[in-house]
């Protein structure tokens, strides 16, 4: 039981990488622990989350075959 993570724009140079299958965790919290252990610098780069493209301000649980995307901030005109 997997999720796909995404990532985006400069976290893509953080990560070295655009997508990423995980084993389930709990919650984007846990998740983004975890992500934060491997990849370090997230941890002071700022960035959304979202969850079969819906973005998320509290924690949410996971299922199989969720999908996560980090999003860097961003601006539109």
């Amino acid at each position: 039981m997997t999720i796909t993570v995404y990532f985006f724009g400069s976290l893509v140079d953080i990560t070295s990488v655009s997508k990423k299958e995980l084993p389930i965790l709990m919650d984007t919290n846990s998740l983004n622990l975890h992500l934060q252990k491997e990849y370090p610098a997230l941890v002071n780069t700022k960035y959304f989350i979202a969850v079969n493209q819906q973005m998320i301000k509290a924690n949410r649980n996971l299922i199989h075959g969720d999908i996560v995307a980090f999003m860097p901030p961003f601006s539109g005109g």
